[in-house]
């Protein structure tokens, strides 16, 4: 069963999940929740405050996404920075790093044929570097 997350582990996200932290330090907030500052340190580190946090921090930034997104076009042009670049693109479904491979029907490897093939293409590509010369 998951661990459920308490009322003032609750009230420490919505201040934490804020830009700024809503304008609070960790010490304000721990006063607020009526725990000492350390706990909230020791919250930070529990999986499942991490997880409500992060959905936290998504929820009530959601509405600025667009604006990221399009920056991230706009710090890749204007620096040519190719890590934003690929960002950008990864973000938009244009480049990922992951290659999926389809094979049809039934596909069997023999190793001797492919060596006996590559073989052929070198002895077929030394010849024409030769007739080349020759020519």
């Amino acid at each position: 069963m998951a661990k459920s997350l308490n009322a003032d582990q609750y009230v420490a996200i919505e201040w934490l999940s804020l830009p700024n932290k809503g304008g609070k330090s960790y010490d304000e907030i721990a006063q607020i929740c009526g725990v000492h500052v350390n706990t909230i340190g020791n919250w930070r580190k529990d999986a499942a405050f991490d997880r409500e946090l992060k959905r936290a921090i998504v929820r009530n930034n959601s509405d600025r996404l667009p604006e990221l997104v399009a920056s991230l076009t706009e710090i890749a042009i204007r620096d040519g920075n190719a890590a934003m670049a690929k960002l950008a693109l990864q973000v938009n479904d244009m480049l990922t790093d992951k290659v999926e491979v389809e094979t049809k029907g039934d596909v069997t490897t023999d190793v001797d044929a492919l060596k006996e093939r590559i073989a052929a293409l070198k002895k077929d590509s030394g010849e024409n570097a030769v007739n080349n010369v020759q020519h």
